[in-house]
């Protein structure tokens, strides 16, 4: 029993930390990044790691811009093409920060659907296509993977939106893209396809630098005006850039991590797919949700707080009695697998003799 420092699976974070590469920037940075602006404007450009990550994607720099974390884009791509009284279209179950941010601006927020299934969620396409005509939006919002539901769009699907949608700009939420091994990173080759796409990418989640705030966009080349909008004259935070270029240093690193993240998806698939009255959805992020029986929560919930576990219980209506467990390392997920399983155990037994099971 850890009360006093629990074990944290409800944010989506990364506890594995991030590459050794990573903490040697830390323990060897020198003074000046603190103090001095950068001075890579004195080559022709942004920021080293704008050409590096320009390098990495086969595009021009002009079409990287820096900012603090997915959020920083969100809001500024919101608050850009988003007027108000307009409406953007966003998935149906994913991030309540979404529609915040519209509403910053009066923009008026439609949903479109997405379909569950036993096993898992899928983006509606045809629902989606089919809202052009009747909402007309100013901006069409995508997550993939989503979050909570932890889908993905096929390269089909996405590919017919972005044809459908073609003079609409289309953000791309790719916070918790890399999370499956294997995966082809081709994506920043559609913005030459698709100029009005924009691609949101972060070094938060695979990465493990939330707490470095720093996360890049890909512009399509026309949307020269958002890259305006979010020009910051002075840079970003320095330390930051040098954590995540020496980040992409570390391939082999984020490789292992995400399978070995793959592979504890597959335990808790297993895990939940024995115990009574549980659906739990395929996921491809840090991440899995999971459908519990009605009036499970407040027992699961103390049980896990006993154990110094703590998970994602939902309140909105779209996700009741549901929750979002945020992977941990493997010796984390290990403990919070062994909690859950003693608890069906402890309801069946109770059942069986007769018990409450709540």
């Amino acid at each position: 029993m850890n009360q006093t420092n629990p074990i944290l699976l409800d944010r989506n974070e990364n506890r594995y930390g991030p590459a050794p590469a990573c903490l040697e920037v830390l323990r060897n940075a020198d003074p000046e990044l603190l103090f001095n602006y950068t001075r890579a404007f004195e080559q022709g450009n942004y920021s080293d790691l704008s050409v590096r990550l320009a390098e990495l994607h086969g595009l021009t720099e002009q079409q990287i811009v820096l900012s603090y974390g997915c959020e920083d884009l969100l809001k500024e791509a919101v608050h850009h093409f988003l007027p108000s009284g307009r409406t953007i279209l966003i998935p149906q179950a994913s991030w309540w920060y979404y529609k915040a941010i519209a509403d910053e601006v009066g923009g008026v927020t439609v949903e479109f659907p997405l379909r569950a299934t036993p096993t898992r969620y899928d983006f509606d396409i045809e629902a989606l296509l089919r809202l052009r005509d009747s909402v007309d939006p100013a901006l069409v919002l995508l997550a993939s993977p989503n979050n909570p539901t932890g889908n993905v769009i096929s390269r089909a699907g996405l590919l017919r939106v972005l044809d459908h949608f073609h003079d609409v700009p289309v953000v791309l939420d790719q916070a918790y893209f890399g999370l499956t091994p294997g995966e082809i990173d081709d994506y920043a080759a559609l913005t030459r396809r698709y100029p009005n796409l924009l691609i949101l990418r972060t070094f938060s989640k695979l990465f493990a630098l939330a707490g470095a705030r720093i996360g890049y966009g890909i512009l399509g080349d026309g949307l020269p005006g958002f890259r305006r909008f979010c020009a910051r004259n002075l840079g970003f935070n320095r330390i930051s850039e040098q954590l995540a270029l020496a980040a992409l240093d570390s391939p082999a690193y984020y490789t292992d991590l995400a399978e070995r993240m793959a592979a504890d998806r597959r335990r808790f698939y297993r895990l939940f797919r024995t115990c009574a009255g549980c659906e739990v959805y395929e996921s491809e992020a840090n991440f899995l949700l999971v459908k519990l029986p009605e009036g499970i929560i407040p027992r699961l919930k103390q049980d896990l707080l006993d154990e110094g576990l703590v998970i994602k219980f939902f309140k909105e209506p779209a996700f009741i009695n549901c929750a979002r467990i945020s992977l941990g390392t493997e010796a984390e997920n290990a403990r919070l697998i062994a909690a859950i399983k003693f608890h069906f155990q402890q309801r069946s037994e109770l059942a069986a003799a007769g018990g409450e099971t709540a």
